[in-house]
């Protein structure tokens, strides 16, 4: 049932998104503005540094007004976020100079762009005195996080939600005039965004209620260079936990560049060290079936299928996986490379699933036999957030094991 979900949820939606109107304001590089006694005059940006953001935090005391404005710079030279003295000169206005209680802005969490003085501090964050606050028609929100999957129209965020904190995965649109810099502020393609990349995207307003939710993107700033890890020269498999069985967790994926096994059972005791991808430790109980881990294991391995050891270090992963379970069928709705597959097994078509299979897929048989997917097979299917609008929907499998291999004869 939550699979079928996920499929009407997503595929009901997912294509809307190319659709959403691309000139979303409140990420648009905008006009700076600043404030000449008589209104708000446009075009003098170089008077005026300033931050497009929400305002996260309010001081109010006998040291002064203060309010904190957490986004992005107007300019690559500006502050993403900045502390800002609010004195009796600052004028504080919607877009048409109508005056705007300050209030309102907080509890409604309204955008603003905050113009200030050049005279801030070097303490982090900045700080310095607010000349203007210019209210925003338009919202927006913002994630700090890895590329998980990188997409023909954009990337498959998961980090956290710069003003709530919350962790999530988000599936991020380019929009046709995007802003796309790396992290020394000169402009990237898309095309130079690799998964394992840290980004910061501002995104919205509009975002779908799929699982993941998905929104177009204005701006985004990437950090081209990849972290490598600092994990030792052992060998693993990357991949997903198929299933857990007291003390013993079956990983099916793919082996590291170091060796390793596609498909491994995995003992796991007080000697494993099991941590999240920041590093902080982990208790057994987040080893659960459909979990996405790196798994380093360096003992001998039992002459078995499939081979069976000790796992020396555990890392989960944050990205959510999508699965399917079914039966594959011939159709003259696959092209080459992609798989019909009957979701349940039942009959019905409105839950089914055409697979990519890519050179980027790893396809296992859990009984030992040919890796080649054929018609009359059961599969279980781990695959991309993305799926297309079609019925049935379309989408990169990344995962495929057969559980059953009896194969139907064309007729």
């Amino acid at each position: 049932m939550k699979n079928k979900m996920y499929k009407v949820l997503t595929t009901a939606s997912i294509l809307a998104m190319v659709s959403i109107p691309m000139a979303v304001s409140a990420q648009d590089v905008p006009t700076v503005t600043k404030h000449n006694g008589q209104g708000i005059t446009h075009n003098q940006a170089k008077f005026a540094p300033g931050t497009i953001g929400q305002i996260t935090d309010f001081v109010n005391d006998k040291t002064g007004k203060y309010v904190t404005v957490t986004g992005r710079g107007l300019t690559t030279a500006d502050q993403s976020e900045i502390k800002l003295l609010i004195t009796k000169h600052t004028k504080i206005v919607d877009s048409k100079g109508k005056k705007v209680a300050l209030k309102t802005i907080i509890d409604e969490q309204k955008v603003v762009k905050a113009f200030y003085g050049p005279k801030i501090t070097k303490s982090i964050p900045a700080q310095g005195s607010a000349l203007t606050l210019v209210v925003q028609n338009e919202s927006f929100t913002a994630v700090n996080g890895k590329v998980t999957e990188v997409t023909d129209t954009g990337i498959v965020v998961t980090g956290k939600n710069i003003y709530t904190q919350f962790e999530d995965t988000i599936v991020l649109h380019f929009a046709k005039n995007a802003t796309i810099m790396g992290q020394d502020g000169k402009s990237i393609k898309a095309s130079d965004i690799k998964k394992g990349m840290s980004v910061k995207a501002f995104y919205g307003p509009a975002v779908t209620m799929s699982i993941p939710p998905q929104s177009t993107t204005n701006y985004v700033v990437v950090d081209t260079t990849v972290e490598e890890s600092v994990q030792e020269q052992v060998p693993g498999t990357d991949g997903i936990i198929t299933n857990v069985d007291d003390n013993k967790i079956t990983v099916m994926g793919s082996s590291m560049k170091d060796g390793g096994m596609n498909y491994v059972i995995l003992s796991v005791d007080k000697d494993t060290k099991i941590v999240n991808q920041d590093g902080n430790p982990l208790t057994l109980a987040a080893l659960k079936a459909d979990v996405l881990v790196d798994a380093y294991y360096s003992g001998p391995m039992a002459m078995s299928y499939p081979g069976q050891t000790h796992a020396d270090k555990i890392v989960v992963k944050k990205a959510a996986t999508n699965k399917i379970e079914g039966t594959i069928i011939g159709s003259d709705r696959t092209d080459k490379g992609q798989v019909y597959v009957n979701v349940g097994s039942d009959e019905n078509i409105n839950n089914d699933v055409i697979l990519n299979i890519t050179e980027d897929t790893k396809v296992i048989s859990a009984l030992g036999g040919e890796d080649k997917l054929a018609a009359g097979m059961k599969v279980v299917a781990y695959h991309s957030p993305i799926m297309t609008r079609s019925l049935p929907g379309i989408t990169n499998a990344e995962i495929v094991i057969i559980t059953s291999d009896k194969v139907v004869s064309p007729k």
